[in-house]
């Protein structure tokens, strides 16, 4: 399977330094720009399927991706979504002086959440060529699952650049090559 995994376009929220999570997320200006640009970078590539977030910060970004690819089918996955982040969603960042909220969700659960979706649509996509449009913290997780590693070094995966392009080959035994990792270079 090819598997080519990008982030949302840039939201207001992004720009306002406010913690998402599972709030749906507006692009703004600039995120619609990046989303445009991801989606040009990706016009000559054969998707035969994409799978996003159901949040709108990803769904708008895979429909603006889907302009170039008509005939791909979309779909919304609720366990695509960005980590829950409990009772931090929709502060800024400076309003927020604990590292962890008391309910957000376990790295280890959003880890899972990556591993069961991609092993579920390796096991149905092996052969084809598959765009995952996420979120930072899920498409680490994605990473981590795909490179080998565990739930703990989720946060040692370089933070996703919205709308940065990582693109995999993964065999039926899991076995994987990176092509391209957090790239923006159609941003430039």
């Amino acid at each position: 399977m090819r598997l080519i995994i990008t982030r949302h376009g840039e939201t207001e929220e992004n720009k306002e330094g406010i913690i998402q999570g599972h709030l749906p997320g507006k692009l703004s200006a600039e995120g619609i720009d990046q989303a445009e640009k991801v989606a040009l970078r990706l016009k000559d590539e054969k998707i035969d399927f994409i799978f996003s977030s159901d949040l709108a910060r990803a769904a708008d970004t895979a429909q603006e991706i889907a302009k170039f690819h008509p005939n791909t089918p979309i779909k919304l996955v609720e366990d695509l979504r960005e980590r829950y982040l409990g009772e931090f969603q929709g502060k800024r960042r400076s309003e927020v002086n604990e590292t962890e909220s008391k309910d957000e969700e376990p790295m280890k659960a959003l880890y899972d959440r990556a591993e069961k979706s991609l092993y579920k649509i390796l096991s149905k996509h092996h052969q084809d060529t598959i765009l995952f449009v996420g979120h930072n913290g899920i498409n680490k997780a994605m990473i981590a699952v795909i490179t080998g590693k565990k739930h703990e070094d989720i946060k040692d995966i370089e933070r996703q650049h919205n709308t940065s392009v990582n693109i995999f080959e993964i065999d039926e035994n899991k076995n994987h090559i990176i092509h391209v990792f957090n790239c923006i270079k159609h941003l430039e």
